[in-house]
């Protein structure tokens, strides 16, 4: 029998009572992937920013007009150098590896917008091709990004990094030439996922980490200024996420997992539960892997491993001392020559070491000299060396030692700055590499220029070390592994540069979309020529160390120590858990799996080796 609810009103009278209200249709949850950036979990509602974009239609301008439009570009530089300044004093409150890390990014924005080769460029535009203002600037921009993105690099990441650089400053300038506002986080509630399209790195230095849970963008990558920027603020970020701002409305209740990079929207109640779960999990692991970063790399058995840092350009200086790096096993010091249309002399070299040196104070730097092979943004470079800047194929060219020694001069001008800031350091501290070696000669005419140079700065007065600096070879050819007894008769010590060896064995570019599967750091062949390169370095007693990808691998550790390596150099976030691998091992268990790996032919099986040992030690440890 159908009964009719009732309540009584406050007079105690009966009438009908209120239907049930109906429950809103709950949303299926949404998983979007995008990449890793910044790890650790956020789990908050939404606040999708937008910010107008800094495009402006094409404009042709009378030739009357060119002086007024030169005008205009004068002024937006003036309020764009303004406004860089401005950021530099929001730097006092932000954490102090963060503003390690944003410093020299707007020192150089702040030359960018000086006499540069873009300020003198979209002039040139303005005045040659009637172009107005903010035309010229995106025309000058854009054919510096593509100069730079179409290089035949290695360092694919560097190169999008440079571009862009050039591309945000030309979107400043831009924005003050329309008068365009730009993007205000002052209205981000407490506790948010902030979602955009793209995030700037002046835009991560307005972010308060104690109030944002976490960032996602569309656009970006794990390389870039910004990522470097979330990680220092310990945002947890994915960037490169598509799809997300179609996707993610303001308010969305979203999970965000900035390891795996993905971020669920509208999550159900498990994915929610998991999430917390997750998110004390991280904090103990975090809790743990800080820990680490004073305890030494040492085996089970008492083998002592060297953790050193990659460093491509000084703003990443931060993440190394955060991460307890025992020094900086591959300076990289093409960021010297880089966007610049003059060669930096001796001491312009002198003046970006020495800080460097000073902030690892005392702790080990090895400086490998210029690494260019036409490929690169170095247009100084290139005027002096035409027929290989057009070459068919600059990785195969005239690159690396081969066109320091053929441009001497370069060469002298970098031993002298390296030689003079080891006098600040403690001896032994600073040592010298030399990249793309490939026979024993390169090394023996490098020296020679080496010891004349050395000669030359103490006789004009400069204090140098009395023992000089050991002057080491790059192994990153299969020539060079090959040649591996010989060359270590001429140099104090061996890097072997994973990424190249691996590239130049297999004839395999990874930025070439048809071939990157061929690329594996783990095909035989490549390990059999790393490990006649490291028997080669040990039968001499002398340092041999890793500097590519594979040192950053905690999968790969095993491996590397079992073929006798002991000293790592990798980006420096990769270091907490290379460390923790390290101290979970036993050598002789190492040893034993290398000869066994040693033992195979098929990639597939040595990779099921390796993550099976990895597996192993996991389970024990």
């Amino acid at each position: 029998m159908k009964t009719e609810r009732t309540e009584r009103t406050e007079k105690g009278e009966a009438r009908p009572a209120d239907p049930p209200a109906r429950r809103a249709p709950r949303r299926k949850e949404v998983l979007i992937r995008g990449i890793a950036v910044s790890p650790g979990i956020a789990n908050g509602e939404v606040f999708d920013t937008t910010e107008p974009p800094a495009e402006a239609p094409r404009r042709q301008i009378e030739a009357e007009a060119v002086d007024a439009e030169k005008h205009r570009l004068a002024a937006a530089v003036a309020t764009s150098r303004k406004q860089v300044g401005k950021l530099k004093t929001r730097l006092s409150v932000l954490p102090e590896e963060a503003q390690e890390e944003l410093e020299p990014l707007l020192d150089a924005y702040a030359l960018m917008l000086g006499d540069s080769r873009l300020i003198r460029g979209a002039r040139k535009r303005i005045e040659h091709e009637l172009l107005a203002a903010e035309t010229a600037v995106a025309d000058e921009a854009e054919a510096i990004a593509e100069v730079i993105l179409a290089a035949r690099d290695d360092d694919k990441a560097g190169l999008k990094r440079r571009a862009g650089e050039v591309r945000e400053i030309a979107r400043r300038l831009t924005r003050n030439l329309t008068q365009n506002p730009f993007r205000s986080f002052k209205d981000v509630p407490e506790g948010a996922i902030l979602v955009a399209e793209e995030l700037t790195p002046a835009d991560a230095a307005l972010l308060d980490p104690s109030r944002i849970a976490g960032v996602a963008t569309e656009e970006g990558g794990a390389d870039g200024h910004t990522a470097i920027m979330l990680r220092a603020l310990g945002i947890p970020a994915v960037l490169g996420a598509p799809g997300l701002t179609e996707a993610a409305r303001r308010g969305d209740q979203a999970v965000l997992d900035g390891a795996a990079g993905t971020i669920a929207l509208h999550p159900t109640a498990a994915t929610v539960a998991h999430a917390k779960e997750q998110l004390a999990a991280y904090a103990r692991e975090r809790q743990r892997l800080g820990k680490l970063r004073r305890l030494p790399a040492v085996t089970t058995d008492g083998e002592l491993v060297e953790l050193q840092a990659n460093l491509e350009i000084p703003a990443e200086l931060p993440l190394i001392a955060q991460a307890g790096a025992q020094g900086i096993g591959l300076l990289r010091s093409e960021f010297l020559f880089m966007n610049r249309e003059d060669l930096p002399d001796e001491d312009d070299q002198f003046a970006a070491y020495a800080p460097i040196v000073a902030a690892m104070n005392g702790d080990p730097i090895t400086i490998r000299v210029l690494d260019w092979g036409g490929e690169k943004d170095m247009q100084a470079l290139a005027a002096g060396i035409e027929s290989q800047h057009a070459g068919p194929n600059p990785a195969l060219g005239l690159r690396g030692i081969r066109m320091l020694l053929k441009r001497p001069e370069l060469l002298e001008e970098q031993f002298a700055a390296i030689l003079r800031v080891a006098a600040q350091a403690p001896e032994g501290a600073v040592r010298v590499m030399l990249p793309m070696v490939t026979v024993p000669e390169e090394v023996k005419a490098a020296r020679e220029i080496y010891e004349r140079v050395a000669k030359r700065v103490r006789r004009r007065g400069e204090k140098l070390p009395e023992k000089l600096p050991e002057l080491g070879a790059m192994i990153e050819t299969p020539g060079a592994a090959l040649a591996a007894d010989a060359i270590a008769l001429e140099a104090d010590f061996f890097a072997i540069g994973t990424n190249d060896l691996a590239m130049y064995t297999l004839a395999v570019d990874r930025g070439e979309a048809d071939v990157a599967h061929l690329y594996d750091p783990l095909h035989p062949a490549v390990l059999r020529l790393m490990q006649f390169a490291t028997e080669a370095a040990l039968r001499l007693r002398m340092p041999v160390s890793v500097c590519g990808e594979m040192a950053g691998n905690p999968r790969l550790v095993p491996l590397l120590l079992g073929l006798g390596i002991r000293c790592l150099s990798m980006n420096a976030s990769a270091i907490p858990r290379v460390k923790q691998a390290v101290r979970a091992l036993d050598i002789g268990d190492c040893a034993r799996f290398a000869r066994r790996v040693m033992e195979q032919s098929d990639p597939a099986r040595i990779r099921e080796l390796v993550d099976g040992f990895a597996t192993g030690v996991t389970e024990r440890g």
